[in-house]
C-alpha cells in the first residue's frame, strides 16, 4: 500500500506480506499516538492474543514529534524522539502479536486540519484492505485535540465505504477523559480482568513517555481497577479490570446522523440524570 506520507510504514511481526497481514485483521485499533492503542484498545489486543482466527491490527496516525521529554530523553531532537517512539510501537506489536502495525507518520498539525483529506484517505484505504469486524478508536468526548482529529476522520472514512464493507461495531475508548459519566446502560464495558501481566508488558514498552515524566503505565492500570470497583455500587466486583467505551456504531450505520448531536446527546442524558436525582431529594 502507498500512503500519503512517504515515511509511513506497515510493520508485520510475523513477516507475512502486508496485504495478507491486513486482510486477516478482525479487530482494528486506530489511535493518534504511539501507546494510545495499548492504553485504549487493550480489549481488542486481548481478544486476539491467544486466538488462531482473530487478529488485532493497529494504526497510529501521528509521528510523536511533540512528545514531552526529560531524563534520558531530555536532549533528544524531534527526529530522534520520533525514531524512538516508532520503535517502541513496533516492539509493542511484537509483544501483543499484532497482525500488522501501521504508522502513518502525520505531523499533528496536518492531522488536526479539517481541510486536509489525506489522513481520511489513508484510513479509508486501510479499512478497504482489512475490513475489520470491530474498530477501537478515541471517543469523541476526549479532551485531547489530536484524539478528536483522529476519531472524526475514522467515522468519515468508514462512511465512505460501501455498507457491506463497514465494521459491525465501532467503540470510542477512554484515554484523556474517562467515560465513567456515561449512563451504565450506554457504556460498552470491556472486561480485561486477569490480564495484568500482558497489560504491564505492553505499557512498559513506552519508556520514552514513562521516563519523560508521565506515568501512563500506572495511571491506565489504576483507571481500569477503579472502573471495576466503582462500576457497581451494590454488588461485589465481577472483574478486577474494566475499560469503558462509547458506542459509535450508530454513526457508521446512519450517515445522516450528526456527530455533534449524537455525542452531546450522551452529555444531555447525563445532565438530566444528575438533575433528576437532585430534584428527587429536594422534593421538586
Amino acid at each position: 500500500m502507498k500512503f500519503q506520507i512517504p515515511s509511513a510504514e506497515i510493520f508485520v511481526p510475523d513477516g507475512l506480506p502486508a496485504t495478507d497481514a491486513l486482510a486477516r485483521v478482525t479487530h482494528l485499533g486506530i489511535g493518534a499516538h504511539q501507546d494510545d492503542l495499548e492504553f485504549m484498545a487493550f480489549h481488542g489486543i486481548l481478544q486476539c492474543f491467544h486466538s488462531e482466527t482473530e487478529w488485532f491490527g493497529g494504526v497510529t496516525c501521528t509521528n510523536g514529534s511533540g512528545s514531552a521529554r526529560t531524563g534520558a530523553y531530555a536532549d533528544f531532537s524531534d527526529e530522534e524522539m520520533m525514531a524512538v517512539r516508532k520503535e517502541e510501537q513496533r516492539q509493542a506489536a511484537i509483544v501483543g502479536r499484532y497482525a500488522a502495525m501501521v504508522q502513518l507518520d502525520y505531523p499533528s498539525g496536518i492531522a488536526k486540519d479539517p481541510a486536509d483529506s489525506r489522513l481520511r484517505e489513508d484510513l479509508r484505504a486501510i479499512f478497504a484492505a482489512s475490513r475489520p469486524r470491530v474498530v477501537y478508536t478515541h471517543n469523541p468526548a476526549d479532551k485531547h485535540d489530536t484524539h478528536i482529529a483522529v476519531v472524526v476522520p475514522v467515522i468519515q472514512a468508514i462512511r465512505g465505504l460501501p455498507r457491506e464493507q463497514r465494521p459491525q461495531a465501532v467503540h470510542g475508548c477512554e484515554v484523556w477523559r474517562d467515560l465513567d459519566w456515561l449512563g451504565d446502560r450506554e457504556k460498552i464495558v470491556h472486561d480485561v480482568g486477569g490480564s495484568d501481566s500482558l497489560a504491564a508488558a505492553l505499557n512498559g514498552i513506552f519508556d520514552s513517555q514513562i521516563a519523560g515524566g508521565k506515568r501512563y503505565d500506572l495511571a491506565v492500570m489504576g483507571r481500569r481497577r477503579a472502573n471495576a470497583t466503582f462500576f457497581e455500587s451494590h454488588g461485589v466486583d465481577s472483574s478486577d479490570s474494566l475499560v469503558f467505551a462509547m458506542d459509535l456504531t450508530p454513526l457508521v450505520r446512519d450517515d445522516a446522523l450528526d456527530i455533534i448531536e449524537y455525542v452531546t446527546g450522551f452529555i444531555d442524558r447525563f445532565r438530566a440524570d444528575v438533575a433528576a436525582k437532585l430534584a428527587k431529594q429536594l422534593g421538586r
